[in-house]
């Protein structure tokens, strides 16, 4: 299989893919030492690209995966179950990053017991380096909570040879002091995925409208359906530049090609009414909280008309403000 992609950025043109505490003032130098050892080179940069950092944490089947994919979504640097004893170091090396890794988002449950007890030692370390940092605990009532371990049939991680009632109320006491500490409690007795997405942001996003990243995919019908397309379109009601001699060796990069696809009858037209038509789609993508959406463009064999209105269709995503990433998965398989 041969894929050939291309990265566009809000312009239309194919493009390449908090707060810091610093300090009051340097230290008076000594001069005594050797110029070399006065100062180390970064340093004061270091401190002034500390990473802000997010702590997830929770009741387990209470949502913290899904507020972690938000924050992920947002833009944050997320770890998943990250022992709480490496979480200064996370943010050292953060801090390193020279600006790539601006916020850390780690997520802390029960599976890391073992570790849970350094929590508060890599908490008071955190405040003594002045890292901004803030505590999100998702909050569940327990009916909610048996419901959900019951509908996918998986213990509860405490529950050991009991119920899973006794594993919830294990958990809640090992993370009674934690809850009292946190800055954002969510209860997500009563909320779907998208409802708590939304309060992730709420919080987190800012005034920023949610970002939408679109793949545009051209493919071919005879190798097979893409199996994660959100939206099919069909091309084949366009006749057939392999038919024409002189165009059945190209693709519909050439200009030959693309310009014998949009002078046929309907061409044109079905490209603006579906770019309206993915106008539409994209604002209620991001009021639902949906920050991929991939549209598949199939033609017979995926060469010509396919790959000719999937460049058209992604320049109009991204003069519409959608990152967009270009796939011809078929292209140059026959």
């Amino acid at each position: 299989m041969n894929e050939r992609s291309t990265h566009r950025d809000g312009s239309g043109e194919p493009g390449t893919p908090d707060q810091a505490t610093t300090p009051e003032g340097p230290p008076t130098p000594d001069t005594s030492a050797p110029p070399e050892a006065a100062a180390a080179p970064g340093a004061g940069d270091a401190e002034a690209a500390t990473p802000e950092l997010v702590i997830i944490s929770g009741m387990s089947g209470a949502g913290r995966s899904t507020a972690a994919k938000c924050l992920e979504d947002l833009g944050w640097f997320v770890v998943d179950n990250l022992p709480p004893a490496l979480i200064p170091t996370m943010v050292e090396l953060g801090a390193r990053s020279q600006g790539n890794v601006a916020r850390i988002a780690v997520v802390v449950d029960v599976r890391g017991r073992r570790f849970f007890d350094n929590l508060r030692e890599s908490l008071a370390d955190l405040d003594a380096r002045n890292v901004t940092r803030r505590i999100v605990f998702l909050e569940s009532s327990d009916d909610a909570l048996v419901r959900r371990f019951e509908s996918v049939r998986r213990p509860h991680p405490l529950q050991g040879d009991g119920r899973i009632v006794d594993g919830i109320s294990a958990e809640r006491e090992l993370l009674r002091e934690l809850r009292g500490d946190a800055d954002l409690v969510i209860d997500t007795s009563g909320l779907n995925v998208h409802e708590l997405r939304a309060k992730m942001d709420a919080q987190f996003a800012g005034e920023e409208e949610p970002e939408l990243r679109a793949t545009v995919m051209s493919f071919g019908f005879k190798y097979g359906l893409p199996v994660d397309a959100d939206l099919v379109v069909d091309m084949r009601f366009l006749p057939n530049p392999h038919w024409v001699p002189e165009l059945r060796s190209f693709t519909g990069l050439n200009e030959e090609v693309a310009g014998y696809v949009f002078n046929q009858p309907g061409a044109k037209e079905f490209l603006d009414r579906y770019a309206e038509l993915l106008h539409l789609v994209a604002a209620g993508y991001r009021r639902e909280g949906k920050r991929y959406v991939t549209i598949a463009v199939g033609c017979t064999g995926g060469k010509h008309r396919s790959v000719a209105m999937s460049e058209k269709l992604a320049a109009r995503l991204a003069a519409d403000g959608v990152e967009t990433v270009v796939v011809h998965r078929d292209m140059g398989r026959e």
